[in-house]
């Protein structure tokens, strides 16, 4: 783990939505050490500041991130293009535990954003399908507009995957309501399944009941938190959860950790 930035040059920047891009990132020099699926980097845009983002592709070195449009500095990382160069400490935090999950039926449920940190590890099972049971993959947007990798989206259907949104915009033709009404069409067995969940808190807490109440047990539904980070080392405390400090002890916990905080406002 590096707790400096350590500079990374783009070797690319593909757009996803009008408000989204993944940025493609080599190092200059040293790289950092392997990240696992559901960890975090701190990306610095020198002279704006930094920001945590999830790591949405890995790559023999070569690390993804999807930065979405909410403030200076992931303004400053959207505009930026081949060639420029950033800071990166990393990595931090828990991850998703795929190999924890080895034998299981998977369900991936992401909203929005939340696919970003969710990608590695589908991409990661659908290179190892022996590892693994049946692989359902839900995916929620706001609008057709909305959905990140579309380029992907087919390949992850199988053997189950479906994407709905809440609005349907220009001809869409796909399911429109809420993430959570997929779940009916899964195929898993839920006694031995490790569900991954991220996105609006909101969703997440609808995503779980959901799995809970289908039998899925507590500590086998893995969800992925968010609070304010800014030193991702645990020291400042902006990133506290109750007993939790999400950049250490996070952002991935199990629902069995994460229920009893999330029920208590404004936690």
């Amino acid at each position: 783990m590096s707790t400096v930035p350590v500079p990374y040059r783009v070797v690319r920047s593909h757009r996803e939505t009008a408000d989204t891009v993944t940025l493609v990132l080599e190092p200059v020099g040293a790289s950092l050490p392997p990240f696992a699926p559901g960890q975090f980097a701190m990306v610095y845009a020198f002279g704006v500041g930094e920001v945590p983002l999830s790591v949405s592709g890995t790559d023999d070195g070569v690390l993804e991130h999807t930065v979405r449009t909410v403030g200076a500095v992931t303004d400053a990382l959207h505009g930026l293009r081949a060639g420029a160069t950033v800071g990166l400490r990393g990595p931090f935090g828990t991850g998703w535990d795929l190999p924890g999950a080895r034998g299981q039926d998977l369900l991936v449920v992401a909203g929005g954003i939340g696919l970003a940190p969710l990608r590695p590890l589908v991409r990661t099972v659908l290179d190892r399908p022996d590892a693994y049971g049946r692989l359902n993959v839900l995916i929620g947007a706001r609008t057709p507009d909305d959905l990140l990798y579309r380029d992907e989206l087919d390949a992850w259907k199988r053997p189950y995957g479906e994407v709905v949104v809440d609005r349907p915009t220009g001809g869409w033709r796909g399911r429109v309501g809420v993430v959570t009404g997929l779940l009916d069409e899964a195929r898993f067995a839920p006694g031995a399944t490790t569900a991954f969940v991220c996105g609006p808190e909101v969703m997440i807490r609808a995503a779980a009941r959901e799995l809970l109440q289908r039998g899925v047990p507590p500590e086998r539904i893995r969800v992925s938190l968010e609070r304010n980070m800014h030193c991702a080392t645990g020291h400042c405390g902006h990133c506290q959860l109750g007993p939790l400090l999400l950049c250490r002890d996070g952002p991935v916990v199990s629902y069995a950790c994460a229920e009893p905080l999330l029920a208590v406002p404004e936690l």
